[in-house]
C-alpha cells in the first residue's frame, strides 16, 4: 500500500486530478482511503474519570506515526460542520505496547465547560466514527537515546504528553532513573490512578509521585504547589536530569524561574497546557487594533487578537488556543505584537503571527 500510495500523491496524478486532490476522489468511495490525509476510526472511547476520557484510534496508511510527547490535530464533524482542536497524544509509541502492535494509539482529553469538541468527545463519541487527524506534530519529545535520569513533571491535564513518555519508557524495556512528579487538585481529578501504580511498581527504577494540592492525603509524601523543595527531598539535581514539565502556566512559571535560578535552564523542555492569563490593564493595552479585511476598527483591549477579533464580531479559524496548531495563524501588516508566553515583542512589518497567543502593542494592522 505504501507504493500505491505514494504513487497517487505525486505530481502526475496530481496534474489528473485538479482541480481537486487524488483525496477528494477517494473520500468518496470510502472516508479512510486517502494518499495524504490522515483518518482514524474510534475503536473505544475509555472514562479515566468524571471529566476526562482517553479515545483510542485506529488510523489509516496515511498516518506517520509518532514520538512521545507529540499532538495531533483532531477534527470531528458535528451537525454537519467539522471542528479541529488540539490534543496530546498519550499512548506508548514502543514495540512492546498493546497499542503499537494493534497500530492503534491514543489521545487523552479533559472535558472543559467551554470546550466544544472536548465535551463531545467525553460525552457523545462512539465507536466506530471516523475522525479527521493531522500527522503528529511537536517538539515536546525524548530523544532518541534517553539519558540514564529523567523528571517528568505534570499539572492537571497535562499529564497526557508525559503519559505517552513514561509508558514508552516502560515498553521499551528503559533501565535508567524516572521519577514522575504529578500535581493534581486531588484524587478524583488525576488520570491514570491505576496505571500510575502498576508502573511505579513495574518500571525498576521509577519513582512516582503525586500531589494532590487541594485535598492532600493526611500522610502524603509532598504537599502544595511546586518549590525547589519538592525536588531536594526527591534527590534530584536539576543541573544533571533532564527535565520535561507540562502543566498550566503557574507551574511552568515555578519550574522555569527554579531551574533559571540554579543555572539548569539548558536541562528544561516545557509545554504550557494553557496560555497565561492576559494582563488587561498592562501599558501596552493602548491604541487601535485594526482588522483590514473586515474594515472594522476597534480600541485595544489589551486581549489576545483572536479574543479581540471574537469581540468584534468577527469569527477568525482556530485550533488549540494556546499557540500550538497554526491555525490561527495571520499576516499581521503593521505595527507591534507580543507573545503572551515568551513577552517577545515584534515589529516586522507583512509578518505572521498567532492570533490566540499575541495581544497588540500600540496600534496593529492585521488582515483579518
Amino acid at each position: 500500500m505504501g507504493i500505491i500510495r505514494k504513487a497517487l500523491a505525486s505530481r502526475p496524478v496530481a496534474s489528473l486530478t485538479s482541480p481537486y486532490t487524488i483525496d477528494h476522489y477517494l473520500d468518496q468511495i470510502h472516508p479512510m482511503l486517502a494518499a495524504e490525509n490522515v483518518r482514524a476510526r474510534v475503536v473505544e472511547v475509555i472514562h479515566e474519570t468524571g471529566d476526562a476520557s482517553t479515545v483510542v484510534l485506529r488510523p489509516n496508511g496515511a498516518w506517520n506515526g509518532f514520538v512521545p510527547g507529540q499532538h495531533v490535530q483532531f477534527g470531528v464533524e458535528v451537525d454537519g460542520k467539522r471542528r479541529v482542536r488540539v490534543f496530546s497524544v498519550s499512548s506508548s509509541s514502543a514495540s512492546r505496547s498493546r497499542a503499537a502492535n494493534n497500530k492503534t494509539f491514543s489521545v487523552s482529553v479533559k472535558a472543559h465547560p467551554d470546550g466544544y469538541v472536548s465535551q463531545f468527545l467525553h460525552n457523545d463519541l462512539k465507536p466506530g466514527t471516523i475522525v479527521f487527524l493531522s500527522q503528529a506534530e511537536g517538539e515536546f519529545v525524548l530523544p532518541r537515546e534517553t539519558p540514564d535520569d529523567v523528571l517528568l513533571m505534570s499539572g492537571g491535564s497535562g499529564i497526557t504528553p508525559v503519559m505517552s513518555m513514561i509508558r514508552t519508557l516502560r515498553d521499551s524495556g528503559h533501565a535508567g532513573r524516572v521519577t514522575f512528579l504529578h500535581y493534581a487538585r486531588s484524587l478524583d481529578d488525576e488520570m491514570f490512578s491505576d496505571e500510575l501504580d502498576e508502573i511505579a511498581a513495574s518500571l525498576p527504577q521509577a519513582q512516582v509521585v503525586r500531589i494532590y494540592t487541594r485535598k492532600p492525603a493526611k500522610d502524603a509524601e509532598l504537599k502544595g504547589r511546586f518549590t525547589i523543595d519538592h525536588l531536594k527531598h526527591l534527590g534530584i539535581d536539576p543541573s544533571e536530569t533532564l527535565t520535561y514539565v507540562c502543566g498550566p502556566a503557574g507551574l511552568i512559571a515555578s519550574v522555569r524561574d527554579t531551574y533559571e535560578e540554579l543555572g539548569a535552564s539548558a536541562q528544561l523542555r516545557m509545554e504550557y497546557f494553557k496560555v497565561p492569563s492576559v494582563d488587561l490593564d498592562a501599558p501596552d493595552a493602548t491604541g487601535t487594533l485594526t482588522f483590514d479585511n473586515a474594515s472594522i476598527e476597534a480600541d485595544n483591549s489589551g486581549a489576545t487578537i483572536l479574543e479581540q477579533a471574537e469581540a468584534a464580531g468577527l469569527k477568525p479559524e482556530f485550533g488549540c488556543r494556546m499557540g500550538v496548531c497554526n491555525t490561527c495563524v495571520v499576516k499581521k501588516n503593521h505595527g507591534a505584537v507580543r507573545h503572551v508566553i515568551s513577552n517577545e515583542i515584534s515589529a516586522s512589518t507583512d509578518e505572521t503571527i498567532k492570533i490566540c497567543v499575541h495581544v497588540p502593542v500600540g496600534d496593529v494592522n492585521v488582515a483579518l
